[in-house]
């Protein structure tokens, strides 16, 4: 339910991202939805780019497609951390074309806190975690 949201991030279908049916090529979703996510952080002001503040492999999607989205079509990504574990959490998204109340789909993807240097998971940290919960106002037992 797109009133449990507080960010969303606008994106507009190109001519590229549309398939021989002349609608989203689904796995452009997932690229929707990569670019959402980086705004959701750069609001929250945690770098996500040089991986210094953190940074996390995606471990998990789960899409359901609702509606097409069609070329030009403007689409409002809203986006939420929905869970925060010890070294996880989890990300809900929904899509609609904005403007009105057409959800073209919904994701849930699950991320893990990882240092590339050595390809391990770790804790998330707790200058994000704070973040991210004061943000979406979780609170510390989430």
């Amino acid at each position: 339910m797109i009133s449990e949201f507080r960010f969303y991030y606008p994106i507009r279908v190109r001519y590229h991202e549309i398939d021989g049916q002349k609608i989203v090529y689904n796995a452009t979703y997932l690229t929707y939805m990569d670019i959402a996510l980086t705004e959701y952080f750069r609001n929250l002001g945690i770098d996500v780019w040089t991986g210094e503040d953190f940074d996390f492999a995606l471990v998990k999607s789960t899409i359901e497609y609702k509606k097409s989205a069609r070329l030009d079509d403007v689409l409002s990504v809203y986006v939420r951390t929905a869970k925060l574990g010890n070294k996880s959490f989890t990300v809900q998204f929904e899509t609609v074309r904005e403007g009105s109340d057409d959800l073209i789909c919904t994701v849930e993807t699950i991320y893990v806190s990882y240092r590339a240097e050595t390809g391990e998971s770790v804790g998330i940290p707790d200058g994000v975690r704070k973040r991210i919960q004061d943000f979406e106002d979780l609170g510390a037992s989430n």
